[in-house]
């Protein structure tokens, strides 16, 4: 008879994720330490959502009451095609198609259905970076990678252009273990950064990361960083492209991140696009987090200091 923690497995290959990983639903107490420092720092810029539900970031039976497994999934998004180089104003590519909140997002809510048909009554949540999880502790605890020095889950055999989810569930499931850490004396990612926002191995000021100020700072990018954005308009992948991990990356499968039409804009479209235009190019697109002004804002501040 298939063990839950197999039919676990199954469902998640057959759902399209990549990796599957499962943890044991405890207090995340070395993070806490960290995370603690990492606010006291204020490397948490203006993103104060950060500084709220600190128990709950921690520890997930603060969610899901009786909580007893974290299932942690890895779904690709490295694109078929790279973009990025040719385009006048640069956009990070987990954000070249469709919102990846609303796609995997449906395939979480179909793997709890799947599981409640073969297993019986479950209880649980399904998360996309949808509420406070400690997403990358989870994914690095289940041995689906570690973290690196620029805090991003890395993967051994595929690199970091992935989407985390999680299923938290009443159920208990046999535990997969950690793995090592692979970036030994690599410093790639933090030489690479034009913002210096990898303060150190394994911490980033976030409130430098171009990420950060494209799309989380609502206020007027600090003069500071002129020169410095290396035409990022939406998000930065620089740690990414650097890191000697993703030569191993591969091609997304999934239709619906592909471009939408806005590779195809020139430098001139950019600069003078409507609310209209950019209703129309990013429909469903995650580039709606910045919203219209805030992207005006980021081409501007591009257009008068990097060019």
């Amino acid at each position: 008879m298939k063990s839950h923690r197999d039919l676990v497995k199954e469902i998640a290959l057959d759902l399209g994720f990549s990796y599957c990983g499962i943890s044991k639903a405890d207090f995340l107490s070395d993070e806490a330490k960290n995370l603690d420092t990492w606010l006291k720092r204020g490397y948490q810029g203006k993103m104060d959502y950060l500084e709220h539900h600190f128990d709950k970031r921690l520890d997930p039976r603060k969610l899901v009451p009786g909580a007893q497994s974290v299932i942690s999934l890895m779904y690709n998004y490295a694109p078929k095609k790279d973009e990025t180089d040719n385009a006048p104003y640069k956009i990070a590519r987990y954000a070249y198609g469709k919102d990846y909140h609303f796609v995997i997002k449906d395939k979480l809510v179909e793997f709890m259905d799947r599981m409640k048909v073969s297993i019986g009554n479950i209880e649980g949540r399904v998360f996309v970076d949808s509420a406070p999880v400690h997403e990358r502790a989870w994914a690095s605890k289940s041995g689906l990678g570690w973290i690196g020095k620029n805090t991003l889950l890395i993967n051994k055999d595929s690199g970091s252009y992935f989407f985390l989810a999680e299923l938290i569930l009443d159920l208990k499931l046999e535990s997969d273990g950690p793995i090592k850490d692979y970036c030994g004396t690599c410093t790639k990612c933090m030489d690479a950064c034009p913002t210096d926002a990898i303060a150190e191995p394994y911490i980033v000021d976030g409130s430098r990361c171009i990420s950060y100020l494209t799309i989380e700072l609502k206020d007027e990018i600090p003069t500071e960083f002129r020169n410095k954005m290396e035409g990022w308009t939406f998000g930065c992948d620089i740690c990414q492209e650097v890191c000697p991990w993703n030569r191993f990356s591969q091609p997304h499968k999934e239709s619906q991140f592909a471009p939408q039409g806005w590779e195809e804009l020139s430098k001139t479209e950019w600069e003078e696009m409507t609310a209209a235009v950019f209703s129309d190019v990013f429909k469903k697109s995650p580039v709606n987090r910045t919203k219209f002004k805030g992207l005006k804002r980021n081409i501007s501040f591009i257009k008068n200091t990097d060019r």
